[in-house]
């Protein structure tokens, strides 16, 4: 299987390099900036368990030629509409998209671009980021990939994608039941974007103070709401490993939405917030918390 990774940032960078590793075809599609750096020092995976090199494929969006049989998508989500317009040649009649990005909005604009038929759903689990010289590092052992027909029936194009993946040294989670996953993964988060953004810290430091577990809580059940009321049918018990995970006052947790805000990067206000307001408005459900924060995200936008 021919396999294009638009992107090589920590997740394209580490599922790339998987897939590379284990023997699939993989070409990494970047811009300039990042094409020199993988040609002068490689690929570098930095693991719990060591660190690997690897010399990787590259490609820029003017030398891409010819088609490939998946696309996976792995930048932020502002950036897509560029990246569609680099991947388009490579879209040939068998091509499949897979992306892995931020919220759900995405699938909307990549099925409009390319047709329904060509997108599959796709999410990743894993604590990893980019090092000063661009090496990858993935801070825990998670590493799980999640991708199924976003219908539901996992066909023989599916299947082909599954039988790729699967062996690429890495938790792969083929699903019959990918939306409600993408929902899920959506609640958890914008839940902890949200609560450490508007207060400017990590889990542990928000439910040890006054009233942030009553924050964090607050946020969870605005953002329950509106993925439920969209069409998410909910699943008791994840919806509750979710808050259980996020509730816990011994682990610090912060969201990659935080990170790029405290180092002054652009972020996905839109895709990963503002989207949900959309969403609730259509429902007329009261969201006074997501509007917050929202706000508070607004305004950090217009300072940068």
């Amino acid at each position: 299987m021919r396999i294009l990774m638009a992107g090589a940032g920590a997740t394209g960078g580490y599922f790339g390099a998987r897939l590379a590793l284990a023997g699939q075809d993989v070409t990494f599609l970047v811009r300039e900036r990042r094409y020199q750096q993988l040609q002068a020092s490689g690929l570098v995976l930095q693991t719990p368990q060591g660190t690997e090199t690897l010399q990787p494929q590259l490609a820029q969006a003017s030398s891409l030629t010819g088609h490939y049989d998946l696309i996976i998508v792995t930048v932020k989500s502002f950036a897509l509409d560029q990246v569609m317009e680099d991947i388009a040649p490579a879209v040939g009649p068998e091509t499949l998209i897979m992306p892995i990005l931020n919220g759900l909005r995405h699938i909307a604009t990549l099925q409009q671009r390319f047709g329904e038929d060509k997108v599959i759903g796709g999410l990743c689990k894993i604590n990893a980021t980019l090092g000063d010289n661009g090496e990858v590092i993935q801070m825990t052992p998670l590493h799980q990939l999640y991708y199924g027909a976003l219908d539901g029936h996992n066909d023989a194009r599916l299947q082909r994608v599954d039988a790729a993946l699967r062996d690429c040294q890495v938790d792969t989670r083929f699903s019959d039941n990918i939306m409600d996953e993408l929902w899920e993964k959506w609640l958890l988060l914008s839940t902890l974007g949200a609560v450490c953004c508007l207060a400017r810290g990590n889990t542990q430091q928000i439910l040890t103070s006054r009233g942030g577990e009553a924050l964090l809580q607050g946020v969870f059940s605005e953002i329950l709401s509106v993925i439920t009321a969209e069409g998410y049918q909910t699943r008791p018990a994840a919806t509750a490993r979710i808050l259980e995970l996020l509730s816990d006052p011994a682990t610090p947790m912060t969201s990659s939405m935080y990170r790029d805000l405290t180092q002054g990067f652009d972020i996905e206000a839109d895709q990963v917030i503002g989207d949900l307001l959309l969403r609730a408005k259509r429902h007329s459900l009261a969201t006074p918390l997501l509007n917050a924060v929202d706000v508070n995200l607004q305004v950090y936008l217009q300072q940068r």
